[in-house]
């Protein structure tokens, strides 16, 4: 039976104007979500949405069941600070996981910090978590509740005590300590009016970088760069390999390009006392600039300029023109280059993206040239552990099927092999059982589309299964193989197929897979999506009343539409925190840090995009 709204929730009077345009908006008091009506709203939708869950039948089964195989022990690399080594390890059903600490790979380890007690729910998470160059202080940032709000708290690496130093207004922050371990880089807003707890809907503006001083209170933080005429910058500091630069990225919103200014911090006589004096390397926003490492004034940066699927580049700083950079590493002729990381003073640790799939090789600092591949089956490098001054390295793999392999180098010993220093099974899940394949189909305009397809080996193409189709397509983000039980679970149990499409709008293939998916080229995405379950229906894997499709925040906007674009085609559509108003998006939070990707309704042309 539809289910009716009661009329004084709705106000059919309210119509906005963009450019000659009037456009309906009935649940504009939706956006004050602290209103009653808001709240009976709510209730309604769950009142209707509960029962019907509940009648599931293989509700309580599922319950079960997944409650048994997620209770798996999680690891992440280790990484060394100081002469000890730290992990974060969760023993399979706590809330959230514990760092703990060992004085060797083969020492017991010990809880270093453990948030779960913190909260009696499980809430409190650890957001942030930095350990000094020499592992003196540990910086670590919680968060209540789900909200991107963070206070930073500090205590002493050694013997656990706690010290009084405490930042608020913490959000979209760097936490970068200088090597003296005198204090750290952060971000905080100003404060504003109203709620800060994560259900606010407030624009977040004009956010400062300052330098906290370990022993003093946070009115006393030194404001170290700020930026009146741009408020809706953002920036982050990253602290040189040698502790002697702070190096600065600025962005101004999801587009990957960035401003890329430096302050040699031994240049300053009495310290940092104010505001830094950055000299600006790059002060446009035309390509992005990551830090990788210097020697000396030469830095390497991974880089996008004039490269979509990246390049490795040096910048002598006392040389720091254009024409004089010099290329290390070329962009690759298909493959997307990912993350760079220094290790063992020398070397290279270079991730490559092929056909969605991860590479990871090792290379010369000096030459850039290949020296060696490193193992790695179809999937992802999840997690990665190395710092310049250290001979050794460890990397986590995962895939659809293998929930984390982390693998252990040493580039000091004679013949350095990686070698599997951790691996976790999972009860009750055989890889073995399951094939997980990559199929190429074309979408709307032809484009040949990557997904990948995992189901139990042998299935028969008849038309009778299952699909979950997920997908993304936005800020130039990939979706990789990963692991998730759930999913497993639906294709172990039901007979199911998990369908990941690698639409555009990702990054699967760089800068030019990412344009071709947003702003004027948006609609890419959502053909690509229902080009997705076109061909899982006329290869017979399935029909359309048995694809589910599924995905969140960008993707919870690329459900919408495709279900509202073509009904027929799906028969569950789950969008998870979407942005759904595309109109108003960027009035609210950090939304319009989003119009790089989507554009903005201000705009006459990009309104035309976004009102369809």
């Amino acid at each position: 039976m539809p289910f009716k709204y009661p009329a004084a929730r709705r106000d059919e009077s309210k119509i906005d104007e963009y450019h000659g345009v009037k456009v309906p908006d009935p649940y504009a008091w939706l956006e004050d979500p602290d209103s009653e009506e808001t709240k009976a709203f709510v209730e309604a939708q769950n009142n209707l949405t509960m029962p019907f869950l509940e009648q599931c039948r293989v509700k309580d089964q599922f319950h079960q069941r997944l409650t048994e195989l997620f209770d798996y022990p999680k690891y992440s690399c280790p990484y060394k600070r100081g002469k000890r080594y730290f992990y974060f390890h969760n023993q399979g059903l706590q809330n959230q996981d514990v760092l703990y600490v060992q004085n060797s790979l083969d020492a017991p380890a010990s809880v270093f910090f453990d948030p779960n007690k913190l909260s009696e729910d499980g809430t409190v998470a650890l957001k942030m978590a930095r350990l000094s160059e020499e592992c003196q202080y540990f910086a670590y940032g919680l968060s209540s509740g789900g909200t991107d709000w963070v206070t930073v708290s500090f205590m002493r690496a050694d013997d656990l005590s706690q010290l009084p130093d405490k930042l608020e207004r913490v959000k979209f922050s760097c936490l970068a300590w200088t090597h003296d371990a005198r204090g750290v880089f952060y971000n905080c807003y100003p404060p504003q009016d109203g709620k800060a707890d994560g259900t606010e809907t407030t624009c977040n503006l004009n956010q400062k970088l300052y330098y906290h001083v370990i022993g003093t209170s946070q009115s006393e933080d030194i404001l170290v760069a700020e930026f009146p005429d741009h408020p809706k910058w953002h920036s982050r500091v990253t602290v040189s390999d040698d502790g002697r630069y702070a190096v600065l990225s600025i962005t101004e919103g999801c587009e990957p390009v960035n401003q890329l200014w430096y302050c040699d911090l031994q240049q300053l006589p009495d310290g940092i006392t104010g505001l830094l004096p950055w000299v600006k390397v790059v002060e446009n926003f035309e390509a992005q600039y990551s830090y990788v490492t210097n020697e000396g004034s030469v830095f390497t940066f991974r880089t996008n300029l004039q490269a979509p699927r990246y390049r490795v580049i040096n910048v002598d700083l006392q040389d720091p023109e254009p024409s004089s950079w010099k290329t290390l590493i070329p962009q690759h002729e298909k493959d997307v280059l990912g993350f760079v990381a220094c290790v063992n003073q020398r070397h290279l640790l270079v991730n490559y993206v092929h056909d969605v799939k991860d590479i990871l090789q090792l290379y010369e600092l000096s030459t850039g040239r290949l020296l060696r591949d490193l193992p790695l089956d179809m999937g992802t490098v999840v997690g990665l552990s190395c710092k310049k001054q250290h001979s050794e390295f460890f990397y986590k793999f995962t895939s659809f099927t293998t929930p984390g392999i982390i693998y252990h180098c040493d580039l000091s010993l004679p013949s350095p092999e990686p070698t599997v220093f951790r691996q976790v099974e999972v009860k009750g899940v055989n890889p073995a059982d399951y094939e997980t394949k990559q199929v190429f189909y074309p979408s709307k305009d032809g484009t040949k589309i990557p997904m990948f397809l995992v189901h139990a080996r042998g299935i028969q193409k008849d038309g009778s299964h299952p699909v979950f189709l997920y997908g993304y397509g936005g800020f130039e983000n990939a979706l990789q193989p990963f692991y998730n039980v759930a999913n497993l679970l639906f294709v172990r149990h039901l007979g199911g197929i998990l369908a990941v499409a690698n639409i555009r709008g990702g990054g699967e293939y760089g800068q030019t897979w990412h344009k071709a998916g947003s702003l004027g080229n948006k609609q890419n995405c959502f053909d690509d999506f229902r080009a997705a379950a076109e061909f899982l229906i006329r290869e017979g894997y399935t029909v359309a009343r048995h694809i589910a499709i599924n995905g969140a925040s960008n993707g919870g906007l690329l459900v919408a539409t495709c279900v509202n674009q073509q009904p027929e085609l799906f028969g569950c559509a789950v969008a998870e925190v979407g942005v759904m108003d595309m109109l108003k998006f960027h009035k609210f939070t950090i939304g319009h840090a989003w119009t790089t990707d989507y554009g903005c309704a201000d705009n006459p042309e990009q309104f035309q995009w976004l009102i369809k």
